[in-house]
């Protein structure tokens, strides 16, 4: 285990409207407002995009991520943290669950997903860390160096 102690700053409530996509709209909106590292919670409604729902096999490096297309409007709510990567670019890592009717998908959230009418998202500063993302070449993917 490694970790590092932190402090909770600012807080934003944000409502992102239709058609926005995730991760970019939340990406974007930490870079304008000096954001490097934060937790971040979201529910409301998306209309399309894809959740990794885990890897094609457990023991094969680098990783190949199962992608699971969101099919139809669908209800969202997701939790994740906000780090920098190694070019000090806020990166949104966050694992969701969408349901439509009575299917569900879980799984961590993946470029182009677009808002349905508004998502509700909270964003909670964290300071006092030099937490970052840092890209584990064996994964093939970042991993989070408290």
């Amino acid at each position: 285990m490694k970790f590092s102690q932190a402090k909770i700053k600012r807080v934003f409530v944000i409502r992102l409207e239709d058609k926005e996509k995730l991760p970019d709209a939340i990406e974007d909106f930490a870079k304008k407002h000096k954001i490097l590292r934060a937790i971040c919670i979201m529910i409301g409604g998306i209309g399309s995009g894809k959740l990794v729902s885990g890897p094609e096999k457990a023991n094969v490096f680098p990783v190949r991520p199962i992608l699971k297309n969101i099919y139809g409007t669908s209800e969202i709510l997701g939790t994740g943290t906000l780090f920098p990567d190694e070019n000090n670019n806020p990166k949104l890592h966050m694992h969701a669950a969408t349901g439509r009717k009575n299917k569900t998908l879980v799984g961590c959230i993946r470029p182009g997903i677009k808002v349905w009418k508004i998502l509700e998202f909270i964003i909670l500063e964290i300071v006092e860390s030099k937490a970052t993302r840092i890209k584990d070449k064996e994964a093939g993917f970042s991993v989070l160096e408290p």
